[in-house]
């Protein structure tokens, strides 16, 4: 009835599109700290979706699906719901919008550069190092640094905020080498998570 693959090896990847959208909605409406609470989940769904997806029996097929689907969950998760946040923000001059194309061009960039070394590669083995920073990233340094907008003044903040964002899009294709968490660092970052969504709850 319908193109594509609705099985359990990519229903966590969809989940985190839907988390996203919700967020893309909230910052609309300017409700920020929900906006960066459903990108801290986008960011779980993300940090899960492959290790769900290699646990499945898959054919050929729905393992290249499953890699061009999370690429393209990620434009959505990583950059366009921090872009949405950050106009929700009141980050809308005219060199943020350069920064932004930045932000985009260099997640893209990556994540194309990203699958085509996954097609070289054994699909069913993660890798042990990132090539640059990982686009996921966005879901803990953003909603983390927003959080210095409730000890900072509004003015810094903002100039504060804007350098992260500009930092970040370089890091995304800066050819620096970052180790994968595996096995405990998988628990570690949840309790990283469980904390972020916390601070972004009750900080006032």
């Amino acid at each position: 009835m319908f193109i594509g693959i609705y099985n359990r090896s990519v229903i966590i990847t969809y989940l985190g599109i839907i988390s996203a959208m919700f967020g893309v909605y909230l910052a609309g409406k300017h409700s920020i700290r929900y906006a960066m609470l459903c990108l801290v989940v986008a960011g779980v769904c993300d940090l899960f979706d492959g290790k769900v997806a290699r646990a499945c029996k898959r054919t050929e097929e729905e393992k290249l699906f499953g890699i061009q689907l999370d690429s393209l969950a990620d434009v959505v998760c990583f950059s366009a719901l921090p872009i949405s946040i950050f106009y929700g923000m009141g980050l809308n001059k005219w060199y943020h919008i350069i920064i932004y194309t930045l932000l985009t061009i260099a997640a893209i960039t990556r994540l194309g550069f990203f699958n085509i070394k996954v097609m070289d590669t054994n699909r069913d083995k993660p890798v042990d190092y990132y090539s640059g920073l990982p686009v996921t990233s966005a879901a803990m340094v953003f909603p983390l640094f927003w959080l210095l907008s409730f000890c900072l003044n509004k003015n810094l903040f903002l100039l504060v905020y804007t350098i992260i964002i500009a930092l970040v899009a370089f890091l995304f294709v800066a050819n620096i080498k970052i180790k994968k968490p595996k096995g405990a660092a998988y628990g570690v970052m949840v309790i990283l998570a469980i904390i972020m969504i916390a601070a972004i709850v009750f900080i006032k």
